[in-house]
């Protein structure tokens, strides 16, 4: 296992030397420059996780549409959306990974 910990520690530093990282991480900094702003962009993304995770509810669509338009004049703002965009290509590069690790090892239960 401690091998396997130690090859897991050298990926995540090659994630974080990643151009998808740095960008987030440029994002962020840029950010939280503006502590206001980055309360409310946090409190977009909470409770955007919140409705996200609730998707089983039959009235999902019509929240998550209350939901845009009620933060839409938030996401004008250039920092917030450059902010998210780079947020969501970490994600995604992170889902990636683990859907990739998931798929290999999955193999093996067929």
């Amino acid at each position: 296992m401690l091998e396997l910990q130690e090859e897991l520690d050298g990926f995540i530093v090659k994630l974080k030397k990643t151009r998808v990282y740095a960008e987030y991480e440029e994002q962020l900094r840029r950010l939280s420059e503006q502590p206001e702003l980055k309360q409310r962009v946090d409190d977009f993304r909470r409770r955007n996780y919140e409705i996200q995770t609730r998707a089983y509810e039959d009235n999902i669509f019509d929240e998550m549409e209350r939901f845009q338009r009620e933060t839409e004049h938030l996401r004008d703002i250039p920092v917030v959306n450059d902010f998210l965009a780079a947020e969501l290509a970490l994600c995604r590069m992170i889902q990636k990974v683990t859907t990739t690790i998931v798929e290999a090892v999955s193999e093996d239960f067929d």
